[in-house]
């Protein structure tokens, strides 16, 4: 999943095999903390990727499980960078919007988490967490009793297959694929396959079927062992057909969550109160302890930083949502005894890269130059230096299977203030020395920072740089369209489960190029192409991870679409009045189903 281009984080889920189900640091160089490391390290990323249970009827069961000390009452308060980027689920795929559906959204399966971290895979809205059968080709989930909208309006079978059949939509064009390409199968790109529901066709039954109000069906052409993970992405929550709005229905979706929106004015706030039609007796994942949530927008994380490590007024019924820990107020706050007890801290899934137009820088010593000038420490230090993360060797994060520890082709790790007669040096033979790169990047404060401390280094490499400041907000849109007219431009990206499938294959796939896609750097080599083709067939995991180990060093190595820049790591803050307070193993944020404020 990509990671909101203006704060940092989002969601760790699992691959599997049918039968045997297996999920899948350290101080930076870069860090002007100047305090002792307390941050997590790669040991405890590693611990993310314990094995997982799937969850049976009684694991599906309302409501969620106690939380010690939880009182029902009161307003939890936000301050947040900026607007969520979407709110129709078919559309959400970035973390914020991903934090915020987890309150209104949901879905056929859900995750949750013990008093460890470890995650279960449970029914949400079904009964439990999916039937396979033909050797994992065919699904079968069944509807609880009892589900509602927030107008009262039961959901059924119907609403589950409309869910699905319009992420096929011409408008939807921001959200997971997995679900569409894997109903349309192989050789096939999904849009070609079926162009929606709207005009009243419907996928036909032999791949999704709807014998009864309470059953869904799902038939592959293959097996599609990772399918109850992969419902419960935030992209594949219920939208409800009656309520359909196409296009207008990113502004004002229909909740299924314990939370419905009250009030809304883009760019400026929203406020949640209660769905009184959810049920907690049907949710073992949420709980419904404050009465209100109320978010305004336009918060810098200076400003998220302050005010709660402040804790004064409703800021002490704070939390930070999407945000992090400003990089300038860690020193402040880790080396105070009293804030320091309220943070959170978590290694998370995703890897900061620099993306190169590879339709529009075709050289790959000009990619090479572009890689070894990159000063990946100094680079960090704006998202939060040692406790935002650490130096990248290569595109995968630690906390994926098959993450081999140490790989560093470019010296990223060795030499984090980058090599820059390196890149002089390929620049040179490459008879490009004065080349222009237009540069996008996001208006956020510390992108910004960014941008000005890879604007230098590329100069001193013997490049001009040609800045363009994207608006945050619809940054991925922006660097997602095929034609737009930038040459680098940073993205993150995190697995959608831990298996380097939810990696490769979406940012690496040269016949999935297209609007809204994730193959941001425009890769299309046909050795990398069949080999996803090849690797995405052998179903055990135990036997495809190795394979795409080498495939990523051939990425990374021979073809260098992608800088690699860090890898993530979250430091949050909450106000003094807010209990129940605990990383997400799920979300790599405050787990914001069990906070609950103390008076």
């Amino acid at each position: 999943m990509r990671l909101f281009s203006t704060r940092r984080a989002r969601t760790a889920v699992i691959a599997v095999a049918v039968g045997s189900l297996a999920l899948t640091g350290c101080g930076s160089s870069g860090s002007d903390t100047e305090t002792k490391d307390q941050s997590k390290t790669q040991d405890d990323a590693k611990t993310q990727s314990e094995a997982v249970a799937y969850g049976d009827v009684e694991a599906s069961k309302g409501p969620a499980a106690p939380v010690e000390g939880s009182r029902e009452g009161g307003t939890m308060r936000i301050f947040q960078e900026s607007d969520f980027s979407h709110l129709d689920p078919g559309q959400i795929y970035v973390s914020d919007a991903g934090q915020l559906s987890v309150l209104i959204h949901r879905g056929l399966t859900t995750f949750v988490q013990d008093d460890e971290g470890k995650l279960t895979v449970v029914g949400d809205l079904a009964t439990d967490s999916g039937t396979p059968s033909e050797g994992g080709k065919v699904w079968t989930f069944t509807l609880k009793d009892g589900i509602k909208d927030e107008d009262g309006d039961p959901i059924d079978s119907a609403d589950i297959r409309h869910s699905i059949e319009r992420l096929y939509s011409k408008h939807i064009t921001d959200g997971p694929t997995y679900l569409q390409q894997w109903l349309s199968g192989e050789g096939t790109t999904y849009r070609d396959a079926y162009e929606g529901p709207y005009d009243g066709e419907h996928l036909p039954d032999s791949v999704l079927e709807t014998p009864d109000e309470k059953t869904i069906i799902f038939k592959f052409d293959k097996p599609r062992a990772d399918l109850p993970q992969a419902l419960t992405m935030a992209g594949y929550s219920i939208v409800p057909d009656e309520d359909d709005t196409k296009e207008k229905y990113d502004k004002a979706p229909k909740a299924l969550g314990p939370y419905k929106i009250a009030e809304f004015s883009p760019g400026k706030s929203m406020k949640l109160e209660r769905n009184e039609n959810w049920d907690p007796n049907t949710d073992p994942k949420r709980h419904a302890f404050v009465d209100a949530w109320d978010i305004t927008f336009n918060h810098d994380r200076v400003d998220q930083s302050k005010r709660i490590a402040a804790d004064r007024g409703d800021a002490k019924n704070a939390i930070q949502f999407s945000g992090t820990v400003d990089t300038s107020q860690v020193r402040s706050i880790i080396t105070n005894e009293e804030t320091n007890a309220r943070t959170v801290k978590g290694y998370q899934p995703y890897v900061w890269q620099l993306n190169m137009n590879m339709d529009r820088i075709k050289d790959k010593k000009i990619r090479d130059a572009i890689t070894y000038a990159l000063p990946n420490g100094d680079i960090l230090r704006p998202d939060g230096g040692t406790y935002g993360g650490e130096p990248a060797g290569g595109l995968l994060a630690p906390t994926l299977p098959g993450y081999e520890k140490g790989y560093d082709p470019y010296g990223k790790i060795d030499k984090p203030q980058g090599d820059i007669e390196k890149a002089k040096e390929l620049l040179k033979e490459a008879g490009a020395e004065g080349k222009t790169l237009v540069y996008g990047y996001a208006n956020s404060p510390h992108r910004q920072k960014q941008a000005i401390i890879i604007e230098k280094a590329l100069e001193k490499a013997g490049f001009q740089v040609e800045k363009k400041e994207i608006e945050g907000a619809t940054y991925y849109e922006r660097v997602g369209k095929v034609e737009n007219g930038l040459d680098i431009y940073m993205t993150g990206w995190g697995q959608d489960w831990p298996s380097i499938s939810t990696v490769i294959p979406p940012l690496y796939d040269g016949t999935q190029i297209a609007d809204g896609a994730s193959n941001y750097a425009r890769i299309n080599d046909e050795h990398v192409n069949a080999e996803i083709k090849r690797i995405n067939d052998i179903t055990d995991p135990q036997k495809a991870t190795p394979e795409w180990q080498k495939l990523h060093k051939y990425i990374v190595e021979e073809v260098n679409p992608a800088a690699p820049l860090y890898f993530t790591k979250l430091l949050q803050i909450h106000g003094s009045n807010v209990g129940g307070v605990r990383y997400s193993s799920e979300k790599s944020y405050i787990d914001i189903t069990r906070v609950f404020l103390k008076s």
